[in-house]
């Protein structure tokens, strides 16, 4: 036997080898899944999109890990850090991991001292939506438009969950560029906004479509203006604020947080074969014709992207210019 059929030899048993192993690690990922409890942190109070959304994965997850059990554990506190610092520090096996708000994105570029996480860095299992941001204000309100709650004489008082959070980051942000009439009132997690907003405490907020549509449905509020997606029935917030160049940067980044909705992502270092399990889980629950069913009964936006397609997407976020970040910084003093 030559050299050159030696070597052709070993190169057959090596791609075979290989070929081998590789649905043989995708396997070991998922049956390490088998007969253990899973851990699904969501940062903030039970109710709400980012509550039903994380039960809803939750469920689906679990069905497409065989023998597992999840568990959600609702960790709200601090504008969603105190689950996602959480997440951020928990044994990388996999067994851990959560959703947040992508206002998180805001802190983290602002430098708050608080944020004990880098989100570039995290295990991105996949993010369930793209959802856009809307102002809303109550029926009994009297505002109809935009135009009419920025010529406002009096303030007009719009919810925010805790501090740092996207809510309470975009508002006042876009309150200051936009030079609007607006009190900002803190701390309502879950669906304590609309709450509120029934109760005649604030009458606005800017907020995801998805978590506010029914609400507009029952006719309790009204969508003044859109920031992101493709929806036409309302306007956007862009054509309705003229030519403002701090304001229309403002909205563009938070126009850019609209296709970042939903997330699921773990502490850094999960071992390959477990993520790609939760991966391919995720993938196979967001797919799922059931999933899908569900979800459009509870109003919620599906738009999906897994693993990779989502980390480039919050690394993209996360690439700010200076500009952007001085007007963040000053935001979040200002908080």
């Amino acid at each position: 036997m030559n050299i050159h059929t030696i070597r052709k030899a070993i190169y057959g048993v090596a791609t075979i080898a290989a070929m081998a192993a590789t649905p043989a690690l995708a396997q070991e990922g998922t049956e390490f899944f088998n007969g253990k409890t899973v851990n699904y942190i969501v940062a903030t109070a039970p109710g709400g999109g980012y509550d039903t959304n994380a039960r809803l994965v939750a469920q689906f997850m679990q069905k497409y890990l065989p023998g597992s059990t999840f568990v959600v554990q609702n960790m709200p506190g601090a504008g969603h850090l105190i689950g996602t610092n959480y997440v951020y520090a928990s044994e990388p096996d996999g067994l851990t991991f959560g959703t947040f708000n992508t206002g998180l994105i805001y802190g983290q570029l602002a430098g708050d001292p608080a944020v004990k996480f880098d989100l570039g860095n995290m295990s991105w299992v996949g993010k369930v939506a793209s959802d856009p941001r809307v102002l809303v204000v109550t029926t009994e309100s009297g505002i109809e438009s935009y135009e009419q709650l920025a010529a406002s004489k009096e303030p007009v008082k719009f919810a925010s969950a805790g501090v740092g959070s996207a809510s309470t980051v975009e508002t006042t942000m876009l309150v200051k560029a936009l030079g609007l009439p607006v009190e900002i009132i803190s701390g309502y997690n879950g669906s304590d906004d609309q709450l509120a907003m029934r109760r005649g405490e604030v009458q606005g907020i800017i907020a995801s479509r998805s978590s506010f549509q029914q609400f507009v449905d029952e006719g309790h509020a009204k969508i003044i203006a859109q920031i992101g997606g493709s929806e036409t029935d309302v306007p956007q917030l862009s054509a309705l604020v003229g030519d403002k160049p701090e304001a229309q940067k403002v909205i563009a980044l938070v126009a850019s947080q609209s296709n970042i909705s939903r997330l699921t992502a773990g502490p850094p270092g999960i071992p390959t074969d477990r993520l790609q399990a939760l991966r391919d889980a995720y993938t196979k629950s967001t797919s799922d014709p059931e999933f899908l069913e569900k979800a459009k009964s509870l109003g919620l936006p599906i738009d999906p992207k897994v693993g990779d397609d989502v980390a480039n997407v919050v690394k993209a976020a996360l690439d700010q210019s200076p500009e952007i970040v001085a007007i963040l910084k000053e935001t979040m003093k200002s908080e």
